[in-house]
């Protein structure tokens, strides 16, 4: 084994990604959200994280938006409107030393869905599934009643299978294709 193959330890340092390096940082973060959450609340969205980082020799602020609740998406405008607020609130509050890039989005597909808020976004939606004490499952999510999720199985049986959130490993959706009856084929 050569030198540069050799394994190293483990770094000690807190490497969980967007977590703040120092208290400096970490307060800094604080006043991020204090300035983020007014904004996106006003426009009728739900603020998942806020997120300040360094890509290419220059600060990026990621913030992550989505609806409180039920189904739908964010749209593109309400996105845009966001975005530009929030510039314009970080540019007075002088907070980010520099040049700075600002990404505002949404969680996307492959968020892990950990909260009930996040099930009550994916009602409708097919899921894979796993409960602490079993196997993955693929499985349509119907509905969400209190602490616990009404699901139905895809296969043949279609059977309804209920499982509380607590019970709940992981959970993420998946990417469905043509699943409703109101599809049709665009070029016909």
């Amino acid at each position: 084994m050569t030198r540069s193959q050799k394994k190293r330890p483990p770094s000690k340092k807190n490497t969980k990604p967007g977590a703040p390096r120092n208290k400096a940082s970490a307060d800094r973060s604080a006043e991020l959200v204090k300035i983020v959450s007014p904004i996106v609340e006003k426009n009728g969205l739900y603020l998942e994280s806020v997120k300040i980082g360094r890509a290419g020799g220059r600060s990026v602020v990621r913030v992550t938006v989505d609806l409180p609740y039920g189904p739908g998406g964010v749209g593109s405008d309400q996105l845009t409107d966001v975005s530009r607020e929030i510039s314009k609130c970080l540019d007075d509050a002088d907070l980010v030393a520099g040049a700075y890039t600002l990404e505002v989005s949404t969680p996307g597909l492959s968020r892990p869905l950990v909260e009930p808020r996040h099930f009550s976004r994916a009602i409708g939606h097919v899921l894979k599934i796993k409960p602490v004490d079993g196997e993955s499952h693929i499985v349509r999510l119907e509905n969400v009643e209190g602490d616990t999720l009404v699901l139905r199985t895809q296969d043949k049986a279609q059977r309804e299978w209920r499982l509380r959130i607590a019970d709940v490993a992981v959970a993420r959706m998946e990417v469905e294709f043509g699943h409703g009856p109101d599809d049709k084929d665009e070029l016909e």
